[in-house]
């Protein structure tokens, strides 16, 4: 009897012993390959590995990673991205003619949960593709009718991007814990959910230590919030067209609408009738506008100025995206840009078309 209660633990600390601390295993099966049958494993942009599909279309890689981390399969157009760590042994398998990319993955909580996301997003990027297949096609039967097919097809389009940032929200929060949530998070327009990603940053503090995609989030974030609504915008000095040197603090007293834009920017050009008839609107009533462009070419920005009838105050460092303004306010694209009160601090950001108006009504009674 003690021998064989010996034999029993040797086998029990086999059995438990089986799964490698020191490394994952992902075991794929991929149907339908077309063209090369090499399956190349990234870890986020860094290639780790490679193999080639059995004649069972099958693959397999040993891979280390100490702390949960982002990886890529890539194979020719496709890739699946999943969540692994050591002591993982996953089982994937795929259809490579699915259009949609769905795949199968189990064996981590983690992997498990982003393959969730992964599947909510395509809900959603079905509905995007339909709607988007429709409305070529309707253009294409009435070409001159494209703007009115816009004017009614931009909402259905506006109101699908909002349910599914709406689902990311809510996935994120409520998967704080893994890697899922993050990239949930990380989905987001940053535009629309600033202050949820600077929170949801805050919480990730001390986690994913050495996650270069999580750190980057994290940092970006910090940077934000200094810019985020409820601070105080900070100030700067750039030249006017004629030369003299302007401050943002020159307005304090003055609601200011600081926006971001470019002469060479179409979004821009065609949002600034909109600042021209708010600008009209409301400058009787303590409001302005301070426009800092994004130009390198001097004739080409006061040519703009003059031709969209911009009769407010402009700076500009004509640098582009090199311009240490833009850089300090996080610009990343533009129209960007940030409403501030009489003492300059941030009450709006990014407010275009009707939002703005309907913002300013509200504020400026």
């Amino acid at each position: 009897m003690k021998h064989l209660s010996v034999i029993i633990l040797l086998v029990v600390a086999l059995v438990s012993g089986c799964k490698n601390k020191d490394e994952f295993t992902i075991d794929g099966k991929l149907l339908n390959v077309q063209g090369q049958k090499k399956v190349l494993l990234y870890q986020q942009n860094r290639l780790v590995d490679s193999a080639v599909l059995s004649e069972n279309n099958e693959f397999k890689f040993h891979v280390a990673s100490p702390e949960p981390e982002f990886f890529y399969l890539v194979v020719n157009e496709k890739n699946y991205l999943f969540v692994a760590r050591n002591g993982d042994a996953l089982k994937f398998e795929a259809d490579y003619a699915d259009p949609a990319a769905e795949y199968q993955i189990e064996g981590s909580e983690d992997a498990e949960k982003l393959k969730e996301f992964n599947s909510m997003a395509n809900k959603y990027g079905k509905v995007f593709l339909s709607l988007k297949e429709e409305y070529e096609k309707q253009v294409s039967q009435r070409p001159a009718a494209k703007d009115s097919l816009t004017q009614v097809y931009s909402p259905r389009f506006d109101k699908n991007m909002q349910a599914f940032s709406k689902e990311s929200l809510d996935f994120a929060k409520k998967n704080k814990d893994n890697l899922a949530g993050f990239y949930a998070i990380s989905s987001l327009d940053q535009s629309s959910y600033e202050d949820e990603m600077v929170k949801f940053a805050q919480e990730l503090k001390g986690k994913y230590k050495n996650n270069e995609a999580v750190q980057d989030f994290i940092s970006k974030m910090d940077k934000l919030k200094p810019l985020s609504v409820g601070q105080k915008a900070p100030d700067f000095e750039l030249p006017a067209p004629d030369g003299k040197k302007m401050k943002l603090s020159d307005f304090h007293g003055k609601y200011v609408l600081l926006d971001f834009w470019a002469s060479w920017c179409g979004p821009c050009r065609q949002e600034n009738p909109n600042l021209v008839k708010q600008y009209n609107r409301f400058k009787d009533k303590n409001f302005t506008i301070l426009s800092v462009s994004l130009d390198e070419d001097r004739a080409k920005w006061l040519s703009a100025i003059q031709a969209d009838k911009l009769a407010w105050n402009h700076v500009s460092e004509l640098k582009q995206w090199n311009g240490k303004i833009n850089q300090q306010y996080q610009i990343e694209a533009i129209p960007a840009s940030f409403l501030l009160d009489k003492e300059g601090k941030i009450i709006a950001k990014n407010l275009r078309g009707p939002e703005l108006e309907v913002f300013l009504n509200k504020t400026l009674k």
